[in-house]
């Protein structure tokens, strides 16, 4: 079963993913950074100049510096499995950028690998893998 847990749980975790995909189209690094866990760990595979960066003030650091190569981002993601156990979950998640970069207008499909924690009483990720799935441009 793709979602489990407590209801409230699992809508938690989509208002923090929703939180995070708004705080990314408004360029918000404050909002986009009070989704992570202070130890948490962010792992960029298919981008190995970025690779993995852990440490929320170190996750926000590298963010702001790479999304200066992302103006007019629009990004959306959406859950496709939650299985919540205690205070942690683990959440795959789906992404869609639209963006402008060289002159032309790019768009992204992507796969999260999370898990989120619960830290009183907040969902935040603790760690969050990504992978490309189709890139067009």
């Amino acid at each position: 079963m793709p979602f489990t847990g407590p209801a409230e749980d699992r809508l938690a975790i989509r208002e923090l993913l929703e939180t995070y995909a708004d705080a990314v189209t408004r360029h918000d690094p404050d909002a986009w950074g009070e989704t992570w866990a202070e130890d948490a760990e962010w792992s960029l595979p298919d981008y190995p100049e970025l690779g993995t960066t852990r440490g929320r003030s170190a996750i926000v650091t590298m963010w702001i510096a790479a999304m200066k190569n992302y103006p007019g981002i629009m990004f959306e993601a959406w859950p496709g499995a939650i299985e919540i156990d205690g205070d942690r979950a683990v959440m795959r998640s789906y992404t869609s950028e639209v963006y402008d970069q060289d002159g032309g207008t790019k768009r992204d499909r992507g796969v999260y690998e999370d898990v989120c924690v619960k830290i009183d009483g907040r969902w935040l990720f603790k760690s969050r893998s990504f992978r490309n799935i189709h890139r067009q441009g």
